[in-house]
């Protein structure tokens, strides 16, 4: 038995789904600004001829003679620190400045006296230009009749021919004492008393300071007047140094004062003098 029924087709709203089930599915399209490109091999090429160019620049300004050394000039110092400094550096003539370090530099000046160190500059394309960084004189050491002149730091700059030129301030060491020309003194042979002369300005004192007495880590500044400045060790110099001025200066003492100011507890400053103007007590 047939059924007269016909069959309802479905709602547009299924056909429209189950077409869009049916279609292929469309690539998504790509923005421009998120394309992402790869070198071309011309490219690469080019990139690579230029670190190959710039490194064989590189390598021809170490080797070749382009900034050769053909200059060397130096600043500061006597005449003599100066061709002492020349000749020390004369091997780098010729050398690249590319070449050039401060370490190797420092190596090369490291045996002059005269100096602390140095500066440098390159100044392309021939030129070396280096500043005197020099030692400064503040101590003659005796022992004997042999004089030599101490810097600041203790070293030993020279030897002295003729000491009565210098009006620096001497120190005697026992005749054993090893002293060499480039070598540091040590606290008891010298380089004690040099550290306390090194940060004594001029006119600190009303008159220079003629020697300098030590006696273990003691020291005793005594002035071209006579007059003793007793600083005991060398723990607050420089507050010591700045309270003995002001009192000199506020007693009056003078070139004709003698006897002694005593500043090694600086809290407890004495001076007894033989000077009328100065007036001993605490």
């Amino acid at each position: 038995m047939r059924c007269g029924c016909r069959e309802s087709s479905p709602p547009p709203e299924l056909r429209l789904v189950a077409q869009r089930m049916r279609a292929p599915a469309r690539a998504r399209p790509v923005k421009p600004g998120a394309r992402r490109f790869l070198p071309s091999g011309r490219t690469l090429a080019i990139a690579v001829g230029g670190l190959a160019l710039i490194g064989g620049a590189a390598a021809a300004a170490f080797e070749t003679s382009v900034f050769a050394v053909r200059k060397i000039v130096i600043v500061g110092g006597t005449t003599r620190v100066q061709d002492e400094l020349r000749q020390a550096l004369a091997p780098d003539l010729g050398r690249s400045l590319l070449r050039i370090g401060s370490s190797e530099i420092d190596r090369r000046v490291a045996a002059i006296p005269d100096l602390v160190g140095v500066n440098y500059d390159r100044q392309f394309p021939h030129t070396l230009r280096v500043r005197v960084n020099a030692e400064h004189g503040v101590l003659l050491v005796r022992r004997g009749a042999d004089t030599w002149l101490i810097s600041a730091r203790g070293r030993v700059m020279q030897q002295l021919r003729t000491p009565k030129l210098s009006s620096l301030p001497r120190v005697w060491v026992p005749k054993g004492t090893a002293i060499a020309v480039g070598a540091t003194l040590r606290p008891a042979d010298g380089g004690l008393a040099a550290t306390a002369l090194a940060p004594i300005a001029p006119h600190t004192f009303p008159t220079g300071v003629r020697f300098v007495r030590a006696s273990g880590s003691e020291l005793t500044l005594v002035l071209d007047s006579g007059l003793e400045v007793r600083l005991g060790d060398i723990g607050d110099l420089r507050l010591k140094l700045a309270i003995a001025r002001r009192i000199l200066r506020a007693v009056g003492a003078g070139a004709s004062s003698s006897g002694y100011l005593d500043v090694s507890v600086p809290e407890r400053p004495v001076v007894k003098a033989t000077n009328s103007q100065l007036s001993s007590g605490t």
